[in-house]
């Protein structure tokens, strides 16, 4: 509840910033519209004259050109912006800043925002839905195909599932020039809010005593990389050796688990041990059905589209079915175009008439995702499109195996629908993390707010909002430890992976060292923040003798209150150097 209060008010307070600075855009500081002007109202001339006049300014740091068309005059903006290379946004599937300036005339250009933050909200909703309903689990189906121990998988595979919107959303805004302020402010300020907001929700929800050195270990690691991307902020450069050393850290944190749960395993006793084994096997033979019932091919393709459980919508609220009403029809999108494998089930969701729909859908998706649509609309020869090549395919594939399996048995090769499903549901969080990016860049050039500040707030809160909600949920079932070790877990993944794999990117496409400068004061307030949230756990809980209790709870949501209050008077000018 908490943070879904945060994320309203943000949302309240961008609208309010909006309509000032949109409203200050006609006069003052525009430039007057000449009586000879074009029929659309552009004066390109005078646009090149304040692109003239803003050059100097331009050279002294990596600031993004689109940020001088709140200089402009509300007439001239839609000629720039479409003039202005920087304000192309060719990694996104819209163009916002166009949509902003030139798709209603300048006294709806609100409207415009407000249609675009309604848009940020279903792109957050994608991203949730898609990582927690179809990434994690083709990702545990992958991981018990491969035996892995759970401490493995849960350093691995489930962290990825877990941080797949932060992860993705930082390498997309890293491999932009003008874009890396976004992941540097989400990465922060979603290590502070899950540090301090969620790890305070759940010692209030449920105080507990922490596992003291998983605890030490989690808090060591983040705290080493809080301070490694610190000095890289510091020293504005980053280079390929130390770019590969984030993933290298990330490598030596997964050694560490793994080694530390052989040496714990072997400490338990042996009784104890099998005890537990025993303990979690329950066969769930509750809902079998006494005698076999053989469903028609139409019948299992409608069922498996349907996103309701009869049972579960009877017992919910009113509010969460009008919830559910809103998100069904991505869910049936989803649903359409994702293959889950689910190992727990005995037939491990197989769904013979939807999986052979998925080998049509699944690879029309990735073409048409994969940077932004650009491969799948490339014609071949200059005739025939790739989208088209990929649907022949998928048709000639799927009838291949509509006509080999039956609907009661999966295939032996089920497993390989696991493999796509990660695959597609990848390449849709992909896409969505690329709009998400491209949203907050239109809304910091259009309310001139920093990518650090859209960073830490909607990019961080709409990322973690989720694992919020889970990580009390679980709290309140009786497995706070559970929920804390999540907490670290998470944001140690997403920042060594996300800025070790968006830097790669970058370097793949341009330079051998890629020049982080950071955007203001704000960049040190996130990282000393961070870095004291860190320090003050890193000594607090141990002399607490690892007990989070309510107090130490409430301490970390009114440091949080501090962290953001300090944030914002920094970025409106009332803190500065």
């Amino acid at each position: 509840m908490t943070s879904r209060v945060v994320f309203i008010s943000a949302l309240l307070l961008l609208w309010c910033h909006c309509r000032h600075a949109l409203g200050s855009g006609d006069s003052g500081t525009g430039i007057v519209p000449s009586p000879d002007r074009s029929a659309d109202g552009a004066d390109l001339l005078s646009v090149g004259t304040m692109v003239d006049t803003h050059s100097a300014m331009l050279r002294q740091g990596n600031t993004d050109e689109c940020d001088i068309v709140m200089n402009l005059s509300a007439a001239d903006r839609c000629a720039f912006v479409k003039a202005t290379p920087d304000c192309s946004m060719e990694d996104s599937f819209i163009n916002y800043l166009k949509m902003a300036f030139c798709l209603l005339p300048p006294n709806l250009t609100p409207l415009t925002i407000t249609l675009c933050i309604i848009w940020l909200l279903i792109l957050f909703i994608v991203l949730g839905l898609t990582a927690s309903k179809f990434f994690c689990p083709n990702l545990s189906a992958i991981s018990s195909s491969l035996r892995l121990t759970h401490n493995v998988a849960g350093v691995t595979f489930l962290a990825l599932g877990n941080g797949a919107p932060d992860v993705f959303s930082a390498t997309v805004a890293f491999s932009r020039p003008h874009t890396a302020g976004l992941a540097i402010g989400a990465l922060f300020g979603a290590g502070i809010f899950v540090t301090t907001v969620v790890a305070g929700s759940v010692s209030l929800v449920k105080p507990f005593t922490v596992a003291s050195r998983p605890f030490l270990r989690d808090v060591i690691f983040y705290m080493a990389a809080v301070f490694w991307t610190f000095i890289i902020l510091y020293r504005g450069t980053i280079s390929l050796g130390e770019t590969l050393g984030y993933m290298g850290l990330y490598v030596v944190y997964v050694v560490t688990v793994i080694v530390s749960a052989y040496i714990y395993s072997h400490q338990k006793h042996s009784a104890t041990r099998s005890s537990v084994q025993s303990s979690t096997h329950a066969p769930d033979s509750e809902y079998r059905p006494l005698l076999p019932y053989c469903e028609s091919t139409s019948s299992i393709l409608l069922n498996s589209l349907n996103p309701v459980d009869s049972r579960t919508w009877r017992r919910k609220t009113w509010r969460w079915r009008t919830v559910k009403i809103l998100k069904m029809p991505l869910e049936v999108l989803l649903l359409l175009t994702v293959p889950v494998v689910d190992p727990d089930k005995e037939d491990r969701n197989w769904r013979r008439p939807l999986n052979c729909l998925h080998l049509i859908t699944a690879p029309l998706v990735c073409v048409l995702t994969f940077s932004s649509g650009e491969y799948g609309l490339y014609l071949i020869e200059g005739q025939f499109p790739v989208w088209a090549l990929t649907l022949l395919f998928g048709l000639f594939l799927s009838a291949i195996v509509f006509l080999t399996t039956s609907n009661d048995q999966p295939p032996a090769y089920h497993l390989v629908f696991s493999l796509l499903g990660f695959l597609v549901s990848a390449m849709w969080i992909s896409a969505a993390a690329s709009e998400v990016v491209s949203i907050l860049h239109m809304l910091g050039v259009v309310l001139s707010l920093s990518n650090n500040l859209l960073g830490l707030t909607l990019l961080a809160w709409g990322n973690s909002i989720g694992d919020c909600f889970s990580d009390i949920t679980i709290a309140r079932q009786g497995y706070p430890r559970m929920a804390l070790s999540a907490c670290f877990g998470g944001i140690i993944f997403n920042m060594l992976i996300g800025v070790g794999i968006g830097c790669l990117i970058q370097m793949f496409n341009n330079e051998p060292v890629v020049t982080l400068e950071p955007e203001g004061l704000l960049t040190w307030v996130l990282a000393g923040s961070l870095g004291l949230s860190l320090v003050f756990s890193f000594i607090l809980v141990p002399l607490r003798c690892f007990h989070l209790g309510r107090a130490y709870g409430i301490f970390l949501l009114l440091f949080y209150a501090v962290f953001l209050l300090v944030a914002l008077l920094t970025e409106f000018g009332f803190i500065h150097t």
